[in-house]
């Protein structure tokens, strides 16, 4: 059974629900999880695990660019103490990312990025295509130009989320999963059992789906929108990896794992459903053989969709709502993965503190309101 009160409630068990509920649970609180979406479903599980600041960022939004930095640069303590609480490693692959070119107009908008990022104080370095084969030599022979991150790294999303499992069940957490939260309201939440908790927070953390939550708070509900993504897996039989790093052109990203598979994602789709469809396969499939020719000859997997949370800016709602007790931490759009640990550890700041740290003035979920 599940426990009728608690400190706190975190509604969603993604990364970023995950994330906070183990950081509140470390400063002593009692907290419960309750996910409708028990692995493997949802945006988490079908990420990428790119931690790409650079890939993420484009003109504008220097407060999300800064975030986003801040974030990558807290990954490795992060799992170094992940590891130790969950007795599991995750896999984290720092061999940086390749941004290239097919074409001249791919080209001339790759370089006004390169100024940017360079004016932005970001470590890039601009390449000839030429110099993009020789770091990888699988590229196609047609590749112009390319941006070089070394600093970008990437994650297994999946072994982050059984790790987060671990380490807050054993920092004394409650997780009750499969389970659908139909209302909130100050201090309480509603399942669809028709059990409540009580609790003195809640912390809105359910991606897209939040939306559906009666009683949400109107400026969260009225931000947040589901923008569907289609992801690929591929995986190489002979065992070899195709590249080392993280290749990213103007309409595919390819993201190599220890195990020879290569994550090919994601398209990107102004609507709310998780059908994995013909067209949006053939798109990353063409999209990504045009830069990788030797995908062609991959085992295809799997393929999976889910719906990441966008706001009217693409930065996440993250702090207190207008209702009493009810903090978001919910529309984090392409960054889920990135944002979850520095998100988590400003979360239960704020709950622990019952103060706003001012990292998350830009974040308001109350900035869109009149």
């Amino acid at each position: 059974m599940i426990d009728k009160r608690a400190d706190v409630v975190v509604v969603g068990g993604g990364v970023i629900g995950l994330c906070v509920a183990w950081r509140t649970a470390q400063l002593g609180m009692s907290v419960i999880v309750v996910d409708q979406d028990p692995a493997p479903r949802g945006a988490s599980w079908a990420a990428a695990g790119m931690l790409a600041p650079v890939g993420e960022s484009n003109f504008g939004g220097e407060s999300l660019l800064r975030f986003n930095l801040e974030g990558a640069r807290c990954y490795p303590a992060f799992l170094a103490e992940l590891a130790e609480a969950a007795g599991v490693a995750v896999e984290y692959t720092h061999a940086g990312s390749l941004h290239v070119a097919l074409n001249r107009d791919e080209t001339a908008a790759l370089r006004r990025l390169f100024e940017y990022h360079t004016e932005a104080g970001m470590e890039v370095e601009w390449l000839a295509g030429e110099a993009c084969r020789e770091l990888e030599p699988m590229l196609h022979p047609g590749v112009q130009s390319g941006m070089l991150a070394d600093g970008e790294s990437a994650v297994d999303p999946r072994q982050l989320l059984e790790a987060l499992g671990f380490a807050f069940a054993k920092a004394g957490g409650a997780s009750h999963s499969g389970v659908a939260v139909t209302a909130i309201r100050s201090g309480e939440v509603t399942l669809q059992t028709g059990e409540t908790i009580h609790s003195g927070q809640v912390v809105l953390c359910a991606g897209a789906a939040t939306r559906s939550i009666q009683g949400v708070p109107q400026e969260v509900q009225e931000a947040l929108r589901p923008v569907k993504g289609q992801i690929l897996r591929l995986r190489n039989d002979g065992g070899a990896r195709l590249v080392r790093r993280i290749v990213v052109t103007e309409d595919v990203y390819l993201v190599p794992r220890s195990n020879a598979e290569i994550v090919v994602g994601a398209t990107v789709e102004e609507r709310h459903n998780t059908l994995v469809t013909a067209g949006g396969v053939f798109e990353l499939l063409r999209a990504a053989q045009e830069v990788l020719p030797g995908i062609r000859e991959m085992e295809l997997t799997e393929a999976s969709a889910a719906s990441r949370p966008g706001t009217p800016d693409n930065a996440p709602l993250i702090g207190p709502t207008s209702i009493e007790g009810v903090i978001a931490a919910v529309g984090h759009y392409r960054n889920g993965i990135l944002l979850a640990p520095i998100t988590g550890e400003l979360v239960a700041q704020l709950i622990a503190k019952d103060e706003v740290p001012s990292e998350l003035d830009p974040f308001s979920p109350l900035r869109f309101s009149p």
